[in-house]
């Protein structure tokens, strides 16, 4: 087995700049969503920083943080 990799450290001497972190996204009850593998939803509760429950019409789906394949519309 291997070790999965770990995020690499940037160091203070770097001529490079460092890398930046995506802004994280925020949802409201109420905000219509669209998942990659569920398709239209709408958001019906938050665990804030943790995961969005969406209804999705035939099923609802707990879709947790950073929520990758989340945008709202």
């Amino acid at each position: 087995m291997t070790k999965p990799l770990a995020p690499k450290r940037h160091l203070p001497t770097s001529p490079f700049k460092a890398p930046v972190a995506p802004p994280l996204k925020h949802f409201a009850v109420g905000d219509q969503v669209t998942h990659d593998m569920y398709g239209l939803g709408s958001v019906i509760s938050i665990e804030e920083g943790v995961a969005a429950l969406v209804d999705f019409g035939s099923t609802q789906e707990r879709i947790l943080s950073p929520y990758a394949k989340m945008s709202k519309l």
